[in-house]
C-alpha cells in the first residue's frame, strides 16, 4: 500500500510539472527582439504586442550616440530572433557586431524609407555609408527618426512583416492630428535644446526648429557657434532651454542663467517609458506635454486608437 501511495504521489506530480511546462510554453516560444535602444523597443513593443518578447541594451545613463555592447549584450544578440539599431552612423560602437548578423535578424532602420525633417510629404530613401557623418561631428542625415510618428509606422510595419504579423498602425492619424493641433498654437515660439536632435519633431509638427547647444551627435560646439547660439536666442526672444535626464543640466544652465531662461526637461529616448501594449501613443503624448511645458502648456489625453 505504501508503494501504492508512493506511486500516485509521483503520478500527480508529474502531471502538475507536465501542465506548467504546458502552460508557460507559449510564452518560451515567443519571438525574442533585441533592440540597441529603448526608442527603439518602445516601437517595436507597441508593434508586436505580446506576440513576442521585447527587450533593449541601452541603460539608463547611456545617451543613445553611447551605446556600447558588453559580452551580456552580446549574449542577447545571439538569442534574438530579431535585432533592430538605427545604423552605423548613429550607433558607430557597436557596428562590428551588427555587420555579422545575417540579413534575415537584422533592421537598420536607416536602410528603410523614412521621412526626413526636410520633406514631410514623401518618403525618401535615406541609406547612408559611413562618409554621411561631416568631419565637424554632424549628421548629413537626422537619424533621430523615432521623433516623427509616421517614421515609427513604417518601422513598426517592417517588424511585423519580419515576424508575419498583421500589419497595423501604432499611432493613428487621429491621435497625429490631435498632437498637431496640440502645438500648432506654439508654431511661431523659439527655444533652444541641449542637441540637435528635434528635427523630425519640428518638422513634422511644423514648428521653429530651435537652437542648439551641441551637435546632433552630442559633440560641443566652437566658442564660435556658442556666441552666436547666444545671438540668435536673444533676437528670437527664446522661451526656454530643454535638457534630456541623461545629460542633466550640463551646458544649459549656464546659458540660462545668461539669458534668464527656464530650463524644462524633454525625454526625447522615453526613458520612463513603460514597455506597454500602446508605449509609442504614450511615449509621444508625454513628449508633447514636455514640449508644451516650456511654453506653460499643459498636457492632454490622447484618443483611443
Amino acid at each position: 500500500m505504501l508503494h501504492y501511495n508512493n506511486f500516485l504521489r509521483i503520478v500527480s506530480f508529474l502531471s502538475a510539472l507536465t501542465a506548467h511546462i504546458a502552460f508557460a510554453a507559449p510564452e518560451i516560444t515567443k519571438p525574442l527582439i533585441i533592440t540597441t535602444i529603448k526608442p527603439l523597443a518602445i516601437i517595436a513593443q507597441s508593434a508586436v504586442g505580446d506576440q513576442a518578447r521585447v527587450e533593449f541594451l541601452q541603460s539608463a545613463a547611456q545617451s543613445a550616440h553611447g551605446v556600447s555592447l558588453p559580452v551580456s549584450a552580446l549574449k542577447k544578440i545571439d538569442r534574438a530572433d530579431l535585432i533592430i539599431w538605427i545604423g552605423e552612423m548613429f550607433e558607430f560602437r557597436v557596428a562590428k557586431p551588427m555587420a555579422l548578423l545575417p540579413e534575415e535578424r537584422r533592421i537598420t532602420v536607416m536602410q528603410l524609407p523614412m521621412i526626413a525633417p526636410e520633406d514631410t510629404g514623401r518618403q525618401q530613401e535615406v541609406g547612408y555609408q559611413r562618409g554621411e557623418v561631416h568631419d565637424h561631428g554632424e549628421f548629413s542625415v537626422d537619424p533621430h527618426v523615432w521623433l516623427n510618428p509616421e517614421n515609427a509606422n513604417l518601422i513598426a510595419a517592417e517588424i511585423q512583416q519580419r515576424l508575419k504579423l498583421p500589419v497595423k498602425a501604432i499611432i493613428s492619424a487621429e491621435q497625429i492630428a490631435k498632437l498637431a493641433a496640440e502645438l500648432a498654437p506654439l508654431s511661431d515660439k523659439q527655444f533652444l535644446a541641449h542637441h540637435d536632435a528635434l528635427g523630425h519633431f519640428t518638422s513634422l509638427f511644423n514648428l521653429q526648429s530651435g537652437f542648439s547647444i551641441r551637435d546632433a551627435n552630442g559633440a560641443s560646439q566652437g566658442v564660435r557657434s556658442q556666441y552666436r547660439l547666444r545671438q540668435e536666442a536673444i533676437a528670437s526672444a527664446a522661451s526656454c532651454i530643454f535638457i534630456e535626464p541623461q545629460y542633466a543640466d550640463r551646458d544649459a544652465q549656464v546659458i540660462a542663467d545668461e539669458l534668464s531662461l527656464p530650463v524644462a526637461l524633454i525625454d526625447i529616448q522615453g526613458l520612463d517609458q513603460a514597455l506597454v501594449g500602446d508605449a509609442y501613443a504614450s511615449f509621444m503624448q508625454t513628449l508633447t506635454a514636455q514640449f508644451k511645458s516650456c511654453f506653460g502648456g499643459s498636457p492632454s489625453r490622447l484618443p483611443s486608437p
